[in-house]
């Protein structure tokens, strides 16, 4: 059984495919390198550099590997730069997503999970989010992923798809081979382990007059193994739970200054925190009810606390203050 993950070769698609490896699935990774890196595929992974509006590019993937499922995790995903210059977020959450479906239907591939967010929620409404809180995104990134999630809905009316989403919350840590490499970094736990590893300890905090405990933004942080094994649990359950989303979240909420003390405490180090104002479409609290993932799926997080999710991280930083390497040659297929 084949599956196709497109984004796999950056932060979480590394780790997905990680895992679906491990569980003896045969991998198909498909990345345009806009964001991924090469060396974050593993050895015996298939690696095919292709942008996911190009349909003839597509079209050579599906007529060559007999595809079972999709997971969908290619994006754009900066909140910030989506406020002043939405084209891309919508280009590549959208109309690229377009060509993916094209793509599987004229093979008959009907299986995708699609790897959401949060963001589609919008400034929340209750203290803890369920997947039936309303959906009005303060940010164009979160709007391109709700678009995408109901046209799938129209996709399974039609033509039967099969499909579930997966509204992530705050991705982090690592696994022992797989971390997260941005560049620029934009995710708050590696920046300040960054800044730790720079020698320079200063982290910018945008907001500290929030109506939260402390004035700065609360988020719900989820361990990224903990996403990947959600993803191979979706899969497994498709054809029952078509049509569901999922909130992936720990369902607790810690500010940006509770996560720098955090992060102060595994590396051992102080930090110079620098007060800014706000960014622009950035909610004040996002924390997830998962239960219906723990439920249904029968997800079990495995890393709750944010100091284990933060100690994996710090790790692989260490082993890999640059990031991944840049290959002398490429091993695309």
């Amino acid at each position: 059984m084949a599956v196709l993950v497109t984004g796999g070769a950056g932060y979480i698609g590394s780790i997905v495919t990680e895992e679906l490896f491990k569980d003896g699935y045969e991998v198909i990774v498909l990345d345009n390198l806009q964001k991924g890196h090469p060396e974050a595929v593993a050895p015996g992974i298939l690696f095919v550099q292709a942008d996911l509006t190009n349909y003839q590019a597509l079209e050579a993937v599906f007529s060559r590997y007999k595809i079972d499922t999709v997971m969908h995790m290619a994006a754009e995903t900066e909140v910030e730069t989506s406020m002043v210059d939405p084209r891309k977020h919508y280009r590549d959450n959208v109309a690229a997503g377009l060509t993916l479906l094209e793509a599987m239907l004229s093979h008959d591939v009907k299986r995708i999970i699609f790897s959401s967010s949060a963001a589609i929620y919008g400034e929340p409404q209750s203290a803890i989010i369920e997947e039936t809180h309303s959906q009005i995104p303060i940010n164009a990134y979160g709007e391109t992923k709700l678009i995408f999630e109901r046209t799938l809905g129209w996709y399974q009316r039609a033509y039967g798809l099969q499909y579930i989403c997966l509204r992530y919350f705050n991705a982090a840590g690592a696994s022992q081979l797989h971390g997260e490499d941005h560049r620029p970094e934009t995710h708050l736990i590696p920046k300040v382990m960054k800044a730790i590893l720079s020698g320079d300890n200063t982290v910018n905090v945008f907001g500290a007059d929030y109506a939260t405990s402390d004035g700065s933004c609360i988020r719900d942080y989820v361990h990224v193994i903990d996403i990947a094994r959600a993803h191979i649990l979706a899969m497994m359950r498709l054809k029952d739970l078509s049509g569901k989303a999922f909130n992936l979240g720990s369902g607790e909420g810690y500010s940006v200054l509770e996560v720098t003390k955090a992060i102060e405490r595994v590396c051992g180090q102080p930090l110079n925190i620098k007060i800014c104002p706000r960014r622009y479409g950035d909610p004040a609290r996002l924390v997830a009810s998962s239960k219906r993932a723990r439920e249904l799926l029968e997800w079990k997080p495995q890393y709750s606390n944010l100091e284990e999710i933060a100690a994996s991280a710090w790790n692989w930083l260490r082993k890999h203050p640059q990031g991944y390497p840049e290959p002398a040659e490429s091993h695309l297929n």
